[in-house]
């Protein structure tokens, strides 16, 4: 019995070296994403521009010499379940993590990071404060609210309409992006009309479409999520209303013609980081056509493009650091990091994290449902 006991002990010790040797020759980097529930088109995309990315890196030789693993958890677009996700991807060994799409989801995972020292990466998040909390290992490959509230005025005053209606969900990132396009507008002397927020995941929004109607705007800014953006389009044309509606960026979706239909989506503008489509570095579109060639379809949006950005960052981060501590690599990408050849352009970034320089456009719905770049 004791030399069984001795050889299984002597097993079971051989079986944690392996593994601790199989680790040892791995870098993971996390990624949380809304693989499930009212995003997930959003999400699976995610998944799949992050593993192609890892993929090619590894093809490569992966990071100072040893594979990247790539380790999801699916924060189903929730702040509950987010929380929960971010709590296993800190128990799994990660050296950095990208995501998530949503701001209030990215929210719930902020501290929980931090505390665990390991640098995130959110690739959809665009509401002001993730930034202003003093976070020294948050990072983000999308822009800021208050950008894109300079943007919404700026479209508004250049496209003649005079008074305004602003419609948010409450929501971290539509009541931010509603407050500052309110704050903006009356600045400019615009008449904001209308400002309130709708529930989002209702199936009818009539009653709110009613009351909007009531106010008699030129225009409806909703500064809310596709999803529900779809269905206002739909249930706006069943109300015979022509009034045109602009969104926020978080409406940029294929989704949303699919819920809408292509005639009631049709002249919808949004705004939005430069579509896939409309990337034009030669880096961009050799990975498009890898990733179109793979899946046999482009990725659903910009939002997925920035967490393959996201990726390339912390994998740029680790490779600078030498070293897959994350004060040693957020270190790197706030210092040393500078105009990094991005998927979606170049990537820098400030004290607080935040990337530097302009990269919202402007655009249209067509009659075919494709999404139009603007010139104003």
């Amino acid at each position: 019995m004791k030399q069984k006991l001795l050889a299984a002990a002597a097993a079971l010790g051989l079986a944690v070296s392996v593994t601790a040797g199989q680790a040892a020759d791995t870098v993971k980097i996390g990624l949380m994403a809304p693989l499930t529930g009212s995003w997930a088109s959003e999400g699976q995309g995610m998944k799949k521009i992050v593993e192609l990315l890892a993929e090619q890196q590894n093809a490569k030789g992966g990071v100072s010499g040893k594979k990247i693993e790539v380790v999801t958890e699916d924060d189903g677009g929730d702040p509950r379940t987010a929380s929960l996700a971010a709590q296993r991807l800190t128990t799994q060994g990660v050296a950095a993590v990208v995501g998530t799409y949503g701001s209030s989801v990215t929210e719930a995972s902020q501290t929980i990071y931090d505390e665990a020292g390991i640098p995130q990466i959110a690739n959809g998040s665009t509401a002001i404060r993730l930034t202003e909390k003093g976070f020294k290992r948050f990072f983000r490959t999308a822009p800021r609210d208050d950008e894109q509230g300079r943007m919404a005025a700026q479209t508004i005053g250049k496209l003649g309409f005079k008074k305004v209606a602003i419609l948010h969900d409450s929501t971290s990132y539509a009541k931010g992006l509603a407050d500052e396009s309110n704050a903006l507008l009356k600045k400019k002397g615009t008449e904001v009309v209308f400002f309130d927020a709708l529930t989002p995941g209702e199936r009818d929004y009539t009653t709110i479409l009613t009351k909007l109607k009531g106010a008699n705007p030129d225009v409806v800014l909703f500064t809310g999520y596709f999803p529900e953006a779809g269905l206002l389009l739909r249930q706006k044309k069943d109300m015979n209303w022509k009034v045109p509606f602009i969104g926020g960026d978080a409406t940029n979706n294929a989704d949303l013609v699919k819920i809408a239909g292509q005639e009631a989506a049709e002249g919808y503008y949004f705004l939005s980081p430069p579509q896939p489509q409309d990337l034009d570095t030669a880096d961009a579109k050799n990975f498009l056509t890898d990733y179109q060639k793979k899946y046999n379809e482009l990725p659903p949006s910009i939002w997925a493009v920035l967490a393959g950005d996201g990726f390339r960052v912390m994998v740029a981060g680790i490779a600078g650091a030498k070293s897959t501590d994350g004060d040693k690599i957020a270190g790197y990408l706030h210092k040393d990091l500078k105009n990094f050849s991005g998927l979606s352009g170049p990537i820098s970034f400030d004290a607080k994290g935040d990337r530097e320089g302009e990269v919202y456009r402007v655009y249209k719905v067509d009659g075919a449902g494709k999404f139009v770049l603007q010139k104003l």
